[in-house]
């Protein structure tokens, strides 16, 4: 059961935007703004380039950004 699973992995070291870890944003547009500058002030994100631009969430009155690193 588990090399079927295997199987369906991509190779090691191919670096699609699916295989990258992600952090996922979630607040007030404020909130999401906010954390996004700490982000890059604290260097855990060294361009803001790498965010998603702000966009709505699927609850209500929320949005959302996604690192990608």
């Amino acid at each position: 059961m588990f090399t079927e699973f295997n199987e369906l992995l991509p190779p090691f070291g191919d670096k699609s935007v699916t295989d990258k870890s992600q952090i996922w944003i979630i607040g007030t547009r404020e909130q999401v703004l906010h954390t996004i500058n700490e982000f890059y002030v604290k260097r855990i994100a060294n361009d803001r380039v790498k965010f998603t631009p702000i966009i709505p969430a699927p609850f209500e009155g929320k949005y959302m950004s996604v690192l990608v690193r």
